[in-house]
């Protein structure tokens, strides 16, 4: 096998995909010793498939149990091994792939793509039944069952108080030489048809485990168990604490990322590979 995890050059292609995946069974998007994950699942597919192995890189890291109806993600191939499996390669995967993880589109990318790096935002919701009766059935996988009513009010009060670009270090689990300074752009709550109630989650990107580290502080305030202002202490803080709550991946769902236009999928990779800083 040849290893294929160089960005695109010379006799290199970019191939875009877009999936979408149940993540109950799944120890995550990223790779991890003797577990189960997406990202392990569709390289060893694909590299079977194509006969080389495969490198992937995500729109965004899922952690354990997290669902995605709308992934994004790429890998560089050899031109000719693309053109000998381009119309056939979805079929394949349809095939070949469990029932917890589909393939939806698959095509060589614009100049300049990078599934991480040329993304805008990335849209996540996270659904709470908190009704008497319960969970609809069809539903138990990707909601969370929540047993006292929740003001939904309350919590988009306390969710406006986060909006913006802050270093959002109390709501993520840090990583090495990682920055945790974020753009919040949208953090709202509403009940859909069924009475479910969903957060609106939309920002630049997300760190470590921050979707549900921000949903369960306002879970909190939506119980009454703390004051509207209690997220917006803990941001001011700037460091995580033992009162930090984390949300269940069960109810946490990426839903879309957006990208630019092709003309500026290069421009937009160079500016978010620079490290993240606050105004003054």
């Amino acid at each position: 096998m040849v290893l294929m995890n160089e960005p695109a050059k010379h006799g290199l292609v970019r191939i875009r995909f877009d999936l979408s995946y149940d993540g109950t069974e799944f120890a995550g998007w990223a790779i991890q010793p003797a577990q189960r994950t997406v990202q392990g699942l569709l390289q060893d597919s694909l590299s079977t498939i194509l006969r080389v192995r495969i490198n992937l890189t995500c729109a965004g890291r899922t952690d354990a149990g997290v669902h995605a109806r709308h992934q994004v993600a790429h890998f560089d191939l050899a031109e000719s091994i693309w053109r000998e499996f381009e119309d056939d390669l979805l079929r394949r995967l349809a095939r070949y792939l469990p029932s917890d993880v589909r393939v939806n589109s698959i095509e060589q990318a614009a100049p300049g793509f990078d599934a991480r790096f040329s993304a805008l935002r990335r849209r996540y919701k996270y659904r709470i039944c908190d009704q008497l009766v319960g969970i609809d059935p069809l539903e138990r996988v990707n909601v969370l069952n929540w047993e006292s009513p929740l003001n939904e009010m309350i919590m988009n009060e306390a969710g406006a108080l986060l909006l913006g670009k802050h270093d959002f270090a109390a709501f993520c689990k840090r990583r090495e030489g990682a920055t945790t300074i974020r753009a919040l752009e949208q953090f709202s709550w509403s009940r859909d048809e069924s009475g479910v109630l969903v957060a609106d989650v939309v920002a630049d990107a997300f760190c470590h485990a921050m979707v549900r580290s921000l949903v369960g502080p306002v879970i909190a305030v939506g119980e009454g168990r703390r004051p509207v202002s209690w997220p917006l202490s803990m941001l001011e803080s700037g460091a995580r604490s033992a009162e930090s709550i984390v949300a269940s991946p069960q109810g946490l769902t990426l839903e879309n990322v957006d990208y630019p236009e092709d003309s500026e999928l290069a421009a937009r990779a160079v500016a978010t590979r620079k490290m993240r800083e606050l105004d003054n």
